[in-house]
């Protein structure tokens, strides 16, 4: 939604008011500011000189001090160098003066990031019984934590071998002769099958038992799951080099030998 115009300023007070206005509100970059005060007037004789008493008199920061006192509030308040960063980069900072800060605040106040990054995780995150490891990461992250400070934090909390990722929390809820069928019905062979299922953590001690179950009710077939899966293919099994493709691409696809050599013996006939 478009913003209404402001009502124009007819004398450089107008310009003052309303530069104080937004500075009793919060605090301001000096870019900030006369950006809002260019929709206030396109007198740029009176933007200038209002800018330059309001930092005379103390009321309006040059970027540094800016930068610094943003810095000591953001570190009061846990919050890591990389979001700091990239706030005051939105705001207008150059990087050069957002660095100085960080590094003169860290020095004054003698900031350890490893040490705020464990207090703040141990404040955020008492367990991780409702909360993924690519979650922790990424709340951390924007808070303006690196990598490896979060590393260190999370092997400093108490909790820290109960926190799992997204796949492993998946995998605990999933039905092994549910997942067997789906990938079943896919295609895949008993190899492929079980490949899967380990790089989804899934437990797999049952599978062999599992998939001996499913044969008896029917449920899962590969022999003739083999067979429908070279039917797919137009592979002349009478010339060697095509019964050679046909026979890798079976076996990628996670069947026996037993169960490829049937498929190609019955297709010969």
């Amino acid at each position: 939604m478009q913003r209404p115009p402001l009502r124009q300023a007819k004398t450089i007070d107008n310009v003052f008011n309303s530069a104080y206005w937004h500075l009793s509100q919060q605090d301001f970059t000096i870019d900030e500011i006369r950006s809002k005060l260019e929709r206030k007037t396109d007198n740029q004789q009176w933007i200038d000189t209002v800018l330059a008493r309001l930092i005379e008199g103390g009321y309006l920061k040059q970027d540094v001090d800016f930068a610094v006192r943003y810095c000591e509030l953001a570190f009061s308040n846990e919050i890591g160098s990389g979001a700091i960063k990239r706030k005051l980069q939105q705001r207008g900072i150059a990087l050069a003066d957002i660095e100085s800060a960080i590094e003169h605040v860290m020095h004054a106040q003698n900031v350890d990031p490893f040490a705020m990054a464990s207090a703040k995780l141990q404040s955020k995150f008492e367990h991780f019984g409702a909360t993924s490891k690519e979650k922790v990461y990424s709340q951390m992250t924007t808070k303006g934590f690196s990598r490896a400070e979060i590393d260190h934090a999370l092997a400093q909390h108490p909790q820290r071998d109960t926190l799992r990722s997204k796949l492993a929390i998946k995998a605990d809820k999933a039905d092994l002769a549910r997942e067997i069928i789906k990938l079943f019905n896919k295609g895949k062979g008993k190899t492929l099958i079980l490949q899967e299922l380990k790089q989804r953590l899934i437990d797999v001690t049952d599978f062999e038992e599992t998939v001996y179950q499913l044969s008896l009710s029917d449920d899962v077939d590969f022999y003739q799951s083999c067979k429908n899966e070279l039917a797919k293919k137009r592979y002349n099994l009478a010339d060697y080099k095509e019964k050679s493709k046909a026979y890798a691409y079976l076996s990628r696809k996670g069947f026996s030998s037993d169960e490829i050599k049937e498929a190609m013996v019955i297709d010969d006939e």
